[in-house]
């Protein structure tokens, strides 16, 4: 699959596909917007390797960036992520369910016991 001709569906998963993508969003989501100096600051690796993560993260409409002077400021955007909670929400009925009704055995089974 070519990142360019994928889905946005496709993009944001591919995207968090990755840790270091997986961090930086963690990194925006607790501290707000930062400049993207302090975002690889928390990376070992080349700036034009950061970078393209970075990349990746904005097609996927993941993050934002503006100009703030000289800096870059990189924004957690959240509406992409909708797309990935509502892909999940029908594993979690399916857990929740599966769940509900172990504990129902585990209960009935402890009344056995009195």
């Amino acid at each position: 699959m070519h990142v360019s001709h994928a889905t946005s569906e496709e993009r944001v998963f591919a995207a968090l596909a990755s840790p270091v993508r997986r961090e930086v969003l963690r990194l925006l989501r607790d501290s707000g917007p930062r400049p993207v100096t302090d975002l690889a600051a928390h990376f070992d690796m080349a700036r034009p390797s950061f970078s393209e993560h970075l990349r990746v993260l904005r097609e996927a409409g993941l993050v934002s960036e503006s100009r703030a002077g000289r800096q870059r400021v990189y924004r957690l955007e959240g509406a992409a992520l909708y797309e990935v909670q509502e892909w999940l929400n029908p594993f979690e009925r399916f857990w929740r369910e599966r769940l509900t009704a172990f504990r129902d055995v585990l209960d009935s089974l402890d009344g056995d016991e009195s």
